[in-house]
């Protein structure tokens, strides 16, 4: 009988038997608790991610976020508030200048009694209706005089309003600023008094003296006068500040003022001319000088302003020397009139006389 050969070869095994391998079956199954623990470990084993750096800001960007944001109606309530504090402020000069309305009221007819007796006239003001000495002297004149004694808490409020709109670096300027301000106001005022107000007033009451016409000066014409020349001086003072604070905005520069100032000097002539109670070229000239000088004092300043926004300095020493050389030259030339033609010293214009 043939052998069953089928029976003695051994049975061929599986391909994964034979490698010794498992199969994919088992293979996932093993594979399974390493990935679940992989999956399962603790959240601290993995290092948080960090957050994206924040891109440093400049300087100028710092202050723009620093710049305080109000709405319309809050910018009207700030205004509401600094107005009434100005006026507070002024209410309390008024109660304080009352105190001294007799004083003050005759260093007002002051100027109009001194070119009166100049020109021999009686020292007198007219009185034309029953109200009106108590209308001028005991309401008007304090007020006046209140506003040249507040102006300084004044300038602040309207400092204090403006400075929320302004850089950090900006804001250091509140003192300079407030003390310039009213500081030119007073001064402004101060030159209208000694000098404009006089030489005016002396040459329209001298017009008519050789034409047998004799000036009767009413209290109401007399006070409307000397206050638009005070308040009208006083103002024009603060072009160094307006020159500026345009400069501060960046709307004018010193090389834009330097060019223009003829226009600019043609425009203070024409305002000199209106506010000169007179029409002559001597008093126009007193009142248009020193506008012109405080035209070119506001190019400085402003050239002063653009030097510290560039980090330059300005040569201060070599300054004070030109001005020291040159008061010393004055005063040499001085000495010599007085020792050898015979001048002397007066506190008024020309100064120097035989």
């Amino acid at each position: 009988m043939p052998e069953n050969t089928d029976s003695h070869e051994p049975r061929p095994e599986s391909a994964p038997e034979a490698e010794g391998r498992t199969p994919p079956e088992s293979a996932a199954a093993a594979d399974a608790p390493e990935a679940s623990a992989a999956l399962s470990l603790p959240a601290e084993n993995h290092p948080p991610a960090l957050p994206a750096p924040v891109p440093a800001k400049s300087e100028p960007e710092d202050e723009e976020e620093e710049l305080l944001r109000m709405s319309f109606l809050e910018h009207l309530e700030e205004l509401r508030v600094r107005i009434i504090r100005a006026l507070m402020g002024l209410g309390v000069a008024f109660v304080a200048c009352i105190l001294f309305t007799n004083r003050l009221w005759d260093a007002v007819r002051g100027p109009a009694v001194a070119a009166l007796t100049q020109l021999g006239y009686p020292p007198e003001l007219a009185q034309l209706t029953p109200t009106e000495a108590f209308t001028i002297i005991w309401i008007k004149l304090p007020i006046l005089a209140g506003l040249f004694l507040a102006s300084p808490w004044i300038v602040y409020q309207a400092w204090a309003f403006i400075s929320p709109g302004l850089y950090r670096r900006e804001r250091r300027l509140a003192v300079p600023f407030i003390f310039c301000t009213a500081g030119l106001f007073i001064l402004g005022g101060l030159f209208a008094y000694f000098v404009a107000f006089r030489f005016g007033l002396v040459f329209l009451l001298g017009i008519g003296s050789n034409l047998g016409v004799r000036p009767y000066i009413s209290l109401t014409e007399y006070f409307d006068l000397f206050v638009n020349v005070i308040l009208g001086v006083a103002l024009v003072f603060e072009l160094p500040v307006l020159i500026f604070f345009l400069t501060l905005l960046r709307i004018a520069s010193p090389r834009f003022l330097l060019r223009h100032s003829r226009y600019a000097i043609l425009v203070i002539v024409i305002l000199a001319a209106i506010i000169t109670p007179t029409p002559d070229a001597i008093n126009l000239t007193i009142f248009a000088a020193p506008m012109i000088l405080l035209y070119f004092v506001g190019v400085f300043a402003s050239y002063l302003l653009v030097l510290h926004r560039e980090g330059q300095k300005f040569p201060w020493r070599k300054i004070l020397y030109v001005i020291g050389a040159m008061i010393l030259f004055a005063a040499a030339t001085a000495g010599v009139f007085i020792v050898r033609f015979g001048y002397h010293w007066v506190w008024k214009w020309p100064f120097l006389v035989k």
